[in-house]
């Protein structure tokens, strides 16, 4: 199994579960942005919902350079290549600060981390995350990537935690947007074909289908007509 593989089966076996919220865009700097942000934004949102994006879209809580450590952090995560997208084409750091403005506990995670990210680089190698090579960078991130299964994650240093759940909001962010279904291949709800209850339980209770009424009702050729009644409620068709 390769690692985009590997990747989506965290995804799929429910280690980002529950983390799924909507996506969001950087802070709009324009009135024009701003409208288009909130169209964007207000699809299946109920006023009260729409009103509280809006609030959190107005919020900054990452400055310049935590953004652009995410944005290094969230591509070694999920690169893009070999024709598939990657988490900065779905702007994965845009839906972390979302979601870190969302749910207020995860801040001291995400900050926190981030702070080690560089304070252990500087240390190894002199220089900030974001200006390390792409071999340093997972030199430092190979020392914080496999937690011990055996200890609670609660129990864990706060580096680990931290690129724990980084993971998983950048494969949640990504897997969650257009592009990440599509590459899924999910299909979301599909019609079956329904061929009525099934012989055996029919007979168990004693009880069959009239025939004009199975014609017009299981007949899978007639899937897409609709039924008609009469004013007396007898069907017609």
């Amino acid at each position: 199994m390769d690692r985009r593989k590997s990747l989506k089966s965290i995804l799929l076996g429910g280690v980002a579960s529950g983390l799924a919220v909507h996506g969001c865009s950087p802070k709009p700097e324009t009135a024009e942005e701003q409208a288009l942000v909130t169209k964007k934004y207000a699809y299946g949102r109920t006023p009260k919902e729409q009103e509280h994006i809006e609030k959190l879209l107005a919020e900054t809580f990452f400055n310049e350079h935590e953004m652009g450590t995410m944005e290094v952090l969230c591509n070694l995560i999920l690169p893009s290549g070999d024709g598939l997208n990657g988490a900065l084409d779905a702007e994965v750091p845009d839906f972390i600060e979302f979601m870190a403005k969302d749910i207020p506990e995860y801040q001291p995670t995400l900050r926190g981390g981030l702070m080690w990210l560089d304070h252990k680089c500087n240390t190894e190698f002199n220089t900030q995350f974001v200006s390390a090579t792409e071999e340093q960078q997972k030199t430092i991130l190979d020392q914080i990537a496999y937690p011990d299964v055996k200890i609670p994650e609660a129990e864990r240093p706060l580096e680990i935690q931290f690129f724990s759940l980084m993971r998983n909001l950048t494969l949640t962010g990504y897997y969650t947007t257009k592009m990440g279904i599509e590459e899924l291949g999910y299909k979301g709800n599909t019609p079956n074909v329904w061929d009525g209850v099934p012989e055996d339980v029919l007979q168990q209770h004693g009880i069959s289908y009239d025939e004009d009424w199975l014609a017009k009702c299981v007949d899978q050729s007639k899937r897409g007509v609709l039924a008609e009644w009469d004013e007396n409620g007898k069907l017609i068709s």
